[in-house]
């Protein structure tokens, strides 16, 4: 059986009015994985850790196999039954999702895997936010798709504020903002549009750094010297990177990429 570590970090904000705090499980990069029959491994550790909701960050699925669209969706509405359950797209997910399904069998199938998903009640968030109250602490989750230019590899466009503000508006001003944006490539756009807390996979864990004062190597083979696997931060401002589960062969890894991300958010001391 395929195996998954547990990866817990804890965030301060004064956004965060309850002592209690807010647990969310974080699942990103699965590309139709199963972790014991039907998932059961991987529901069973979520269940273990009771959390207030479940947030995912894309490529839950593989584009071209169908076999993985039925793996996803059957995690997913499992989820659902006892969860929110928030989700924004990866790259997978967004190639089929514009295509014509009349031209494509794979992106008719995926249109049906959407249809499963909101009638289980899960938010599929099209450059969408929902707002929540949990205790007495609001937040807004926002889902974003940026064109697939923006995965072009090696290289990619910047991605600018500006653009973000015309997919998904401006933030909210009165909550704890969190972002699902499938690529932390451009962390620092995110932040400066307003985000608190940033999730996202793609890169599946493997990031190295070059030395002590060099940037990072991502999986790209190019330099990327911002952020690396785990906990990016910029004053009281969070992302996590490396909420993956992939098999996808990358030139470096520097941990296992199986990874189940447990969150909380606590207020500050």
């Amino acid at each position: 059986m395929k195996r998954f570590k547990t990866v817990h970090y804890t965030i301060h904000s004064n956004k965060i009015k309850d002592a209690r705090g807010i647990r969310f499980a974080v699942i990103a990069d699965l590309h139709g994985m199963e972790f014991g029959p039907d998932n059961r491994k991987l529901l069973e550790t979520i269940h273990r850790y009771r959390p207030d909701g479940i947030l995912i960050a894309g490529d839950m699925i593989v584009r071209n196999d169908s076999a993985s669209l039925k793996t996803a969706s059957s995690l997913l509405r499992s989820l659902a039954q006892q969860y929110p359950v928030y989700y924004a797209l990866g790259n997978h997910e967004y190639k089929l999702y514009r295509t014509d399904p009349q031209e494509n069998c794979m992106a008719a199938r995926y249109q049906e895997y959407e249809k499963e998903l909101k009638t289980a009640g899960i938010h599929i968030l099209h450059n969408e936010s929902c707002s929540l109250q949990v205790g007495k602490t609001s937040l807004t989750v926002y889902g974003l798709e940026v064109p697939l230019i923006y995965y072009k590899k090696p290289f990619s466009p910047q991605l600018k504020r500006e653009e973000i503000r015309a997919l998904i508006g401006e933030p909210s001003s009165d909550s704890l903002n969190i972002l699902l944006a499938h690529s932390p490539k451009y962390g620092d756009t995110y932040f400066d549009w307003g985000a608190d807390l940033i999730l996202s996979g793609h890169y599946h864990g493997g990031i190295v750094r070059l030395g002590r004062h060099n940037g990072l190597l991502s999986p790209q083979l190019h330099p990327f010297p911002k952020f690396c696997c785990g906990d990016f931060h910029r004053k009281d401002q969070h992302m996590l990177v490396s909420a993956g589960a992939g098999e996808h062969t990358i030139p470096v890894r520097i941990h296992n990429p199986r990874e189940l991300l447990m969150v909380d958010l606590k207020p500050n001391a």
